[in-house]
């Protein structure tokens, strides 16, 4: 293979790829990383339909910020690309998006339930609870679908930061988490996959049992927990870390 401009980018993608596949969240080829190049205006993604195991750096596909248009790469990119790129360009501070059906953030996905923040187990990277998003319209479902779906993402963080909380349940689909880049986006979906379980453990044991009626404050973290939690890993005085 002949070295390409964006080798760097598509390795870390391809390493975050790799990391996804092998974490457990997904099955098949249920799932994409992808990160972004700024300065270059571009992106890199997980090529549609190609399992992980025996995916390689020319399998990666890199695609123009500002075009959307295939840029490097022999395969068609992910069928998730116009949401990762709507994600992109409405967000210049993610510099990684991942996607996957992991199985407990999945079923809130398609609850169509927001996960509260019930413990300091969630407020170490999520401040607050991980939202839903809207219902798309027939017509958004008909046209630019993946677009549409980029946009109802933005629209759930109208009041919110999203780098507060780098997760979103996309209504009756699945989970999407970001970072600084590839490899970030991908730990926080293992983080949310496990908050989601470990939400999910706490209403089997009874320890909310008023949680299904619509989670009601009780129950909830107290918000000064939340914020010291949270504040201790992210923020110019965070502490967490060398």
């Amino acid at each position: 293979m002949i070295a390409g401009r964006y080798d760097a980018l598509r390795e870390r993608v391809l390493q975050a790829n790799l990391a996804l596949g092998q974490s457990g969240l997904v099955i098949l080829t249920w799932g994409n990383v992808s990160e972004a190049d700024r300065v270059a205006g571009v992106f890199a993604i997980k090529p549609s339909g190609v399992r992980y195991e025996g995916m390689k750096l020319e399998d990666i596909v890199v695609v123009s910020l500002e075009t959307g248009e295939v840029v490097e790469g022999r395969r068609r990119p992910s069928s998730d690309t116009p949401t990762h790129l709507h994600l992109y360009r409405a967000w210049e501070m993610v510099g990684g998006i991942c996607h996957c059906h992991s199985t407990y953030a999945t079923a809130y996905a398609q609850a169509c339930v927001r996960l509260p923040c019930l413990g300091t187990t969630h407020a170490d990277t999520f401040y607050g609870d991980v939202p839903v998003t809207r219902a798309l319209k027939a017509q958004e479902i008909e046209n630019a679908y993946e677009d549409a779906t980029g946009a109802a993402i933005v629209d759930a963080f109208k009041k919110a930061d999203p780098q507060d909380v780098p997760a979103v349940f996309v209504r009756q689909h699945g989970p999407f988490t970001w970072g600084v880049d590839g490899m970030e986006a991908f730990e926080h979906a293992l983080i949310l996959e496990e908050t989601a379980h470990i939400a999910h453990v706490q209403i089997l044991f009874g320890a909310s049992q008023t949680m299904a009626l619509g989670y009601p404050n009780e129950g909830k973290l107290d918000k000064k927990l939340l914020e010291k939690h949270y504040m201790r890993k992210h923020g110019a005085a965070a502490t967490y870390g060398q």
